[in-house]
């Protein structure tokens, strides 16, 4: 058994139709095997009843919700507007979750987050690890509160967002004006990890080492990825995870979501990661 571990995770499982379809495809004739559900999810029902039968090796998480969409919960003010669609911007939840005066905001999200894992759980789920679209929980006040839940729902795993720097052999990608973007993603959710680690080790839950698909969000491909492992070196008894949003489309729509889709099923990609010494695996 190898002392490096990569998984590949497809976050936004449960989003819709094509989120359901590549991660599938992706489990069953790919190299998919971790994905993180969306309890508010579009698609929920499709994911729970079809898809998760099908895929008995998938290892299934949270993945949390506070940006997009609908809420479970009604009357929450401090996340949603008068028709209970989220409405806080990522700079917002900052704000909030940093605003001591503000614990209403704390409590709603923790009661949103419980529905969110209970109806996961209900559903005859089993929970694998914890996470949260656009990395929400990463946020230090609210990784706590995820702490806390995961500790209580017995969920072992939450991510944690370290992205080594690294810089893909692609001239064009890096004058994508998302780049420099991202790049301050990645200062950012660096810094949050420096503060998260410790609380993830105090509630005794594990988390991965490194992660990637912050860099080059919406540009994530097979070279990104191998690039991304390969700058990880010399290091031991590590778990990389990588995320990416693969979506596979009925009426055969070519985007970026499509090229995470086919990451799953690159067989050459695969040698590649294992030729690195990487177990490819979950957190099951």
């Amino acid at each position: 058994m190898s002392d490096k571990k990569f998984v590949l995770n497809a976050d936004d499982f449960g989003m819709s139709e094509a989120y359901n379809t590549a991660i599938l495809e992706g489990a069953q004739n790919g190299f998919l095997k971790s994905t993180s559900l969306v309890a508010n999810g579009e698609a929920f029902d499709e994911a729970v009843e079809k898809v998760i039968p099908q895929c008995p090796n998938l290892g299934v998480g949270v993945h949390l919700n506070i940006i997009e969409g609908k809420s479970l919960i009604s009357g929450l003010n401090e996340l949603t507007d008068e028709e209970e669609n989220f409405n806080n911007s990522y700079g917002m939840l900052i704000f909030k979750a940093y605003n001591s005066k503000n614990k209403e905001f704390l409590e709603q999200l923790k009661k949103e987050f419980t529905a969110q894992i209970d109806k996961i759980r209900n559903a005859g789920v089993k929970i694998t690890h914890i996470d949260s679209h656009v990395h929400t929980h990463a946020i230090p006040p609210i990784f706590k509160i995820v702490c806390e839940l995961a500790r209580e729902y017995e969920i072992p795993q939450i991510r944690t967002q370290h992205e080594h720097f690294y810089m893909i052999p692609d001239v064009f990608a890096h004058l994508n004006l998302k780049y420099p973007i991202n790049l301050i993603k990645i200062a950012l959710l660096n810094s949050f990890t420096i503060i998260n680690k410790p609380a993830a080790r105090k509630y005794g839950l594990n988390t991965n080492n490194y992660l990637i698909g912050v860099g080059y969000t919406s540009m994530m491909n097979g070279l990104t990825v191998s690039e991304g492992l390969s700058s990880i070196k010399n290091k031991k008894n590590i778990v990389a995870e990588a995320l990416i949003h693969p979506c596979r489309y009925e009426d055969g729509t070519i985007d970026n979501h499509f090229t995470e889709y086919r990451i799953t099923r690159s067989e050459k990609l695969k040698n590649k990661i294992e030729s690195m010494g990487y177990e490819i695996g979950n957190y099951m």
